[in-house]
């Protein structure tokens, strides 16, 4: 079970692509995975800026930044597979 006091950052990146690939090969190769998805233009309560100016002019592209976490006893196998199929 993966839980926050014994995981670790595997892969963070804004490109779905991306995101969806590294979670099949995980997948694949058996080791659990969690995720964790951030929408970058949510509204804050600590910020007003995209309540008085909105999201004009920006790439929403980048709207949404995606986390895999892995167990941290899994880290360097995982590494292993990611680093293989990106080669």
């Amino acid at each position: 079970m993966i839980t926050i006091f014994n995981r670790k950052e595997l892969v963070m990146t804004t490109s779905m692509e991306e995101y969806a690939r590294v979670c099949g090969i995980l997948a694949a190769k058996g080791i659990d995975y969690t995720i964790k998805s951030i929408n970058r233009y949510s509204p804050s309560a600590l910020s007003d800026t995209h309540a008085s100016m909105g999201t004009f002019g920006e790439n929403m592209k980048y709207a949404y930044e995606f986390k895999v976490y892995v167990h941290k006893n899994d880290l360097d196998e995982a590494v292993a597979y990611i680093y293989e199929k990106i080669k």
